[in-house]
């Protein structure tokens, strides 16, 4: 009997050691949620970009007033009979 109680005791110590610290631990397994969590996060914010790209694709193919303030911003382009003014701050005083 006591050699039966010994052999379940060091069974139960391995299957202790393997639930707290070995493969697939509790720890483990908290370490694993939380990089889920954060891939989550990352994949959210590259859909939202996906959608805001998919969007100007969408508005670039479709429409000229895109493609004219891209170029008036990108390019410094006018239309024809338009004045283009550059306002420049003046330098501060040298100390």
């Amino acid at each position: 009997m006591r050699i039966l109680i010994g052999i379940l005791l060091v069974l139960l110590a391995l299957l202790q050691y393997r639930l707290w610290v070995g493969e697939g631990s509790l720890a483990e397994v908290r370490n694993l949620k939380e990089e889920i969590a954060v891939r989550q996060k990352e994949l959210e914010q590259l859909r939202q970009r996906n959608r805001a790209l998919e969007a100007e694709v969408k508005d670039l193919k479709q429409g000229l007033e895109a493609v004219e303030e891209r170029a008036r911003s990108e390019l410094g382009m006018i239309r024809k009979g338009e004045t283009f003014y550059q306002i420049i701050e003046p330098e501060p005083p040298p100390e």
